[in-house]
């Protein structure tokens, strides 16, 4: 059974029903970290947009990428606008296990919300995607100048290593995507000024 908090954030483990058309299989929409290292074998990968939601460098990250005492900054989708990522495919059967894993991994501070949302891949086909959207309410939801962020990234520093290197792998991995002018991309030309 699928069910939504007050945010919207969808607390099952299954996609909502009757959108997967009879596929068992899972998808996970990565726009970060998860692009380059998901901690799992994706049985498939496509790129894949989703419609009303946007990257952005919001989250003051304390643990992977930063500490309380000195917070680096990281990506989280915020509302409006759209995302070009990647669509990383589950198989059913080890969706439980891989979704306990990633919830682990995502949601140590509560500031991501996981959903299902729909994403469209390459192919063309909409699919129900599991993401981790920001919530804004959290304390480490972030907004601010520019000059604000690039101090925060060059500063961060967490058990994950630098956010400057977060950064700076995310702009590859857009790259490959062949997304080039990006605030990510202005961004890491400012910090490494």
């Amino acid at each position: 059974m699928t069910s939504s908090n007050a945010n919207g954030a969808s607390d099952s483990s299954t996609p909502p029903v009757g959108s997967t058309q009879g596929d068992p299989d899972v998808w996970v929409f990565a726009y970060g970290s998860l692009m380059w290292r998901p901690d799992f074998r994706p049985a498939e990968i496509r790129p894949a947009r989703l419609a009303g939601w946007h990257r952005a460098m919001c989250v003051l990250s304390t643990i992977y990428r930063g500490t309380e005492q000195c917070p680096g900054l990281v990506l989280g989708l915020d509302r409006a606008g759209s995302c070009v990522g990647r669509a990383l495919k589950v198989a059913g059967a080890d969706w439980p296990a891989i979704k306990e894993m990633l919830d682990a991994r995502e949601l140590v501070t509560g500031v991501y919300l996981p959903r299902f949302l729909p994403v469209r891949l390459s192919d063309g086909r909409q699919v129900p995607a599991y993401a981790y959207v920001v919530d804004r309410d959290h304390w480490q939801y972030w907004s601010g100048p520019q000059s604000e962020a690039v101090r925060l990234v060059r500063q961060g520093e967490g058990k994950g290593g630098r956010a400057r290197d977060y950064l700076a792998a995310t702009v590859e991995h857009l790259d490959r995507l062949g997304i080039h002018r990006t605030a990510m991309h202005r961004l890491l030309r400012l910090v490494d000024e």
